[in-house]
């Protein structure tokens, strides 16, 4: 009984540390000043999401560092992309961004209840 206790216990601490790298990797890609804007910005747009031409006017940022910016976060699935012709529409991946809350959520708010849930401030 105790090598499959311990097998599963290895198992589920390999997976959490994966997902805790996982979410470590979406925090660095919003960790840049560029890409938390690129954040607000789509997540204003949703559902419909912007193409790169406006984002980069939006925000003032130019098409060519605009591309770097959308493709780490892209590479984090942070953001979706979608082609229509030839405009190349990007939106924020809610689902994605509801794993990463969930995680801290799960965290600071149920477990050891270090932050109170209803002392969360969602909006402005």
């Amino acid at each position: 009984m105790k090598p499959e206790g311990a097998a599963w216990s290895a198992m589920k601490r390999k997976q959490e540390s994966e997902e805790t790298t996982r979410f470590a990797d979406m925090f660095a890609a919003m960790g840049a000043e560029p890409r938390l804007r690129i954040m607000r910005l789509l997540l204003s747009a949703h559902p419909e999401g912007m193409i790169v031409g406006d984002i980069s006017s939006e925000l003032e940022i130019p098409s060519s560092t605009l591309s770097h910016h959308l493709d780490k976060l892209k590479n984090e699935d942070l953001v979706n992309v979608r082609r229509e012709g030839t405009c190349l529409w990007y939106t924020a991946s809610c689902d994605s961004l509801q794993e990463l809350l969930g995680f801290l959520y799960a965290e600071c708010c149920t477990r050891n209840k270090a932050i109170e849930p209803e002392k969360i401030v969602c909006c402005r």
